[in-house]
Formats: C-alpha cells, structure tokens, sequence
C-alpha cells in the first residue's frame, strides 16, 4: 500500500469535485475549490476523522469496501477507480458491461472522415456504426442484424480455403482478434454476450477451439496491413484501433500515408461508398 500517494490522490480528486456535481446543496461560496473532508465522509458512509487519517496518510489500510464508497463519492472514472485500488494494495473490481451505445461525439467523428475507413466494434467484435467508405471493406451492413453483425463469426464462419487460413498476416490478424477477444472475455466475466460467443464457437468451430485453447492475450494494437482490394487493387495502410473509454468499444480505423497511392484509392472509393445508416437506439 502506498499510504503517501494514496493520500495525495485523495486531495487532489476531492479539489476537482463540486458539491454540485456530488448533489449535494448550495452552501455559498468557498475560499478552496472542491468538497469538504466532512463532505467526502458523508457522501462515503465513514467517520470524518477516519478519512482524514486517510488524507494524512496515516490509519489501517482501507478495505474494498471504503475504497468503492469513496470511488463513489469523488465520482471516480474507472480508470481512476482502479488507481485507487492499486494504491491501497487492491486487485480492482470487475469493470462494468460492456456498452452497445454510440456516443454522438463518435458517430460525427467517423462521419467526419469520408476519405478514411472507419467503423466501431463493441467488446465482442460486434460492428455498432461505420462510415461510408468502411463499406468497401467490411460490406454493406444495413439490413443485418444480431449475429450477423459478429466480425469474429464472419471469420470462422469462412472454408478453410479461404484467405485467412492461407495467408500468414491474415492468421495473425485472426489471432490477435481472439487474443483481444479473451481480453474481454476476463475484463467483461458476467457478460451474457461475450461468454455466449465464446460458447457458441467453442462448439461449433474447431479452428476457434484450437485458437482459444492457446490462450493468448493481448488488447488489440495498430498494425500494418496489406490488403489486394477487388476494386482498388494492392492497398497498405495502417489499421489503428482506439479504445473509446468506459465502454469497451474500439474505433477501428484504416489510416494511408499521406500522397500514397492507397490514399488515392480510398479517394476513389469513397465516391462510390454506400451511405452507412443511422443505427437504431442500442437496447443493452
């Protein structure tokens, strides 16, 4: 346990949070930004003086418990939830679900790129949203729905002649997608969604088992891919994939040099990309 830093996380998260934003009520204004050491206290369901022992980095070692009340009453995120575990000597607590909502700020956003493919995957490789030009790549998805909508399903749904089991960079890249798939699967543990996906391929396609079985793990990262495009021709671009926070979604997008000849062709392309759709309102 580092008493120290935990002590000056403390400080420095109850400075930021107003007694507005805690709901609590309007008490005139303050010489220090922030809430009140008793305010924290009341909000977390403890002694004032046993938070202040916190504060000061001095007292017993908080427990689970005391560290979740206070995650709650300084409106941690859950990154900073998990810091605050890590510092009091903590595993931190499974994450929440899994989110199937598309923030508006990520919906403008890939419609801000015609030029750049781009499309959101929740945190089993369903595609949530996409951008016109994402159609030349991922295909025209409107009109699908539920399992149809699975990128992991689509892979080992293909023969084993297809070029995913043929070529070596594309094994990778199936690979790394299971390995990031298992990722979610422990951050995720009581997600009927993921758990069922799993279940289902494990039943169902031997290569996934095979894979599975191998237990990698690795959060999915930028690599660079090649791809003979039936349209466009050779295409090399870089696919970045950012992890949209508190969700477990990811941005996936294929980003060309600038003044390549894929940055041309994505050009071309996106003078002929289907309109994506508006998605309906997520249910869960």
């Amino acid at each position: 346990m580092n008493r120290a830093e935990l002590a000056a996380f403390l400080r420095a998260r109850r400075a930021r949070v107003s007694p507005q934003d805690a709901g609590l009520p309007w008490s005139g204004r303050r010489r220090t930004p922030g809430l009140r050491r008793q305010e924290v206290a009341q909000l977390a369901g403890m002694s004032v003086d046993y938070y202040i022992r916190l504060e000061q980095a001095r007292g017993p070692r908080p427990s689970r418990q005391v560290l979740a009340a206070l995650a709650r009453a300084l409106l941690l995120t859950r990154d900073e939830r998990e810091y605050l575990f890590r510092l009091a000597g903590e595993n931190p607590p499974p994450s929440a679900g899994p989110s199937r909502e598309i923030s508006p700020g990520i919906r403008n956003l890939i419609d801000s790129m015609p030029e750049t493919p781009a499309y959101v995957v929740d945190a089993k490789y369903d595609v949530l949203a996409w951008n016109p030009l994402a159609t030349h790549f991922i295909g025209n998805l409107a009109g699908l729905a539920g399992p149809d909508l699975n990128m992991i399903r689509w892979l080992f749904r293909l023969p084993a002649t297809a070029l995913t089991w043929t070529d070596p960079q594309a094994v990778r890249f199936t690979r790394s997608m299971v390995a990031d798939l298992r990722a979610s699967y422990a951050r995720y543990p009581a997600d009927p969604g993921i758990r069922g996906l799993v279940t289902e391929l494990l039943g169902t396609s031997p290569r996934f088992a095979e894979i599975w079985d191998a237990h990698e793990v690795e959060s999915k990262r930028p690599i660079i891919k090649h791809v003979d495009h039936p349209v466009a021709g050779p295409l090399e671009f870089e696919c970045q994939v950012l992890q949209i926070p508190d969700t477990g979604q990811r941005l996936i997008t294929y980003c060309a040099a600038p003044g390549s000849a894929t940055q041309a062709a994505f050009r071309r392309l996106a003078r002929h990309a289907v309109p994506a759709p508006v998605p309906a309102p997520a249910s869960g």
